[in-house]
């Protein structure tokens, strides 16, 4: 992969030196390290949304007597989840560990609710790709481990693909939107996907296009989620839906996937981890499912999309620091663990042990047999990861969401969404205090 320092540590300086936590308090899940050393029982909560994260934890229960861990299951982190975290953390009773996305990151840093754990991950950064562990380091300090990427690819249903006369998965987003209107005209009431309000899946195809929204230059921050090359993506789908060649379910709702059941929606560019979401969810057509790598913009020249990937984040307070690094490092790395989280929660693994682990060659019944993780494997060497997220991308993405649901109703257009998510975003930083260019 291209790799650099994405950007965060130097932009990330540009936040007040306050607000970055960089040590442990007496508050929170334990008293001190040194607690852990006196031969009692260490305990941590962990605070997350993921399927298969507890059976990891139970996992790691079995073989560590000393240390044991609960799993306490919250909303997803943009239905309430980060909120919750940062009350927790700004009231001093959050729990040590937390499942964060590398997009939310800075925006917990920027408020203070992480704890630096460099000196106890220093061992396990050789461990990683040095693009993923950049996720979760910020001005020099570690506030936890990466868990995984989340290359994005097309899933769809080969046997209705056939039946409209799609004897192949859209190499590239021009062939998609000549697919999607082939299907609308066989059945107006057929879509070949759906327009969802899912702002991470989005940044997602504008991660692909190279149509970045945060940077700095000098001591400022630079917004441009509304730039020529966001413009462009919003201007394909804005077509698309202007054409009503899309279905608008809200992603992940319960219509989406009865759509999908019913035939009603043939396909979803989604990340890695929604693959088992649409085995567990779509019944109807099991084994017909597939996996193609997502359409690009230039077929002599694949980029993809990565849409998503998280970290196991030390939260402020944390009094057994040490230990909950030893157990986010062991949740990453170890073969069982990682297997689990394969098949379970449907990860790319961060982990570069990971990425040999069996789980990834096993074959997929409900993909009719396809070894579906090959796909995403060959996409990665074409993810760009030259990609920044900003210090406030809980409101950033809480507005996005609301665009999105709004232009897929026909309240506004998506170039038109992407200007008003653009001043708001910049509001939100000055509020904060830091310095951004433009308005």
């Amino acid at each position: 992969m291209k790799a650099r320092s994405h950007s965060l540590a130097a932009a990330l300086a540009v936040l007040t030196a306050a607000a970055v936590v960089t040590g442990c308090s007496s508050s929170g899940s334990g008293t001190s390290d040194a607690a852990g050393s006196s031969g009692g029982v260490v305990k941590l909560d962990f605070w997350g949304w993921a399927p298969g994260y507890d059976q990891s934890v139970a996992l790691f229960n079995q073989t560590h007597p000393n240390i044991q861990v609960t799993f306490d299951k919250t909303a997803s982190g943009g239905k309430g989840g980060y909120t919750k975290m940062l009350t927790a953390a700004k009231a001093g009773n959050a729990p040590c560990l937390a499942q964060v996305g590398y997009e939310t990151l800075p925006s917990f840093a920027a408020a203070g609710a992480l704890t630096d754990v460099s000196k106890y991950a220093a061992d396990a950064k050789s461990q990683f790709a040095d693009w993923t562990w950049k996720q979760v380091t910020i001005s020099g300090q570690t506030y936890g481990i990466p868990v995984d990427t989340a290359p994005m690819a097309l899933m769809y249903r080969k046997d209705l693909f056939a039946k409209y006369g799609i004897d192949k998965p859209p190499v590239t987003w021009d062939e998609y939107a000549a697919d999607a209107a082939k299907v609308h005209a066989a059945d107006p009431t057929v879509y070949l996907g759906d327009f969802g309000n899912d702002s991470y899946n989005y940044a997602g195809l504008a991660w692909q296009a190279g149509a970045g929204w945060f940077g700095t230059a000098g001591d400022q921050w630079q917004v441009t989620v509304n730039s020529a090359a966001n413009q462009k993506v919003a201007g394909y789908w804005q077509g698309l839906l202007d054409k009503k060649l899309l279905k608008t379910d809200p992603s992940y709702d319960p219509s989406l996937y009865a759509d999908m059941g019913s035939g009603k929606v043939l396909s979803d560019v989604n990340a890695v981890w929604d693959a088992p979401i649409i085995a567990s969810s779509v019944k109807d057509g099991a084994g017909q499912w597939a996996v193609a790598p997502m359409p690009v913009w230039d077929a002599a020249n694949p980029v993809y999309g990565n849409d998503g990937g998280s970290a196991t984040a030390v939260l402020k307070g944390c009094g057994h620091a040490k230990e909950a690094t030893e157990f986010a490092t062991w949740m990453s790395t170890n073969a069982d663990s990682v297997s689990n989280l394969i098949k379970v929660t449907g990860i790319y693994p961060a982990a570069t042990s990971g990425l040999s682990n069996a789980a990834l060659s096993a074959p997929d019944t409900f993909y009719g047999g396809q070894t579906i993780f090959d796909v995403f494997k060959a996409e990665t060497a074409h993810i760009n990861t030259d990609w920044t997220w900003g210090p406030t991308m809980t409101q950033t993405a809480t507005d996005l969401g609301d665009g999105l649901g709004q232009a897929g109703t026909g309240g506004t257009t998506v170039p038109n969404m992407l200007t008003t998510v653009q001043g708001k975003t910049v509001a939100a930083m000055k509020q904060q205090g830091l310095n951004v260019a433009g308005g």
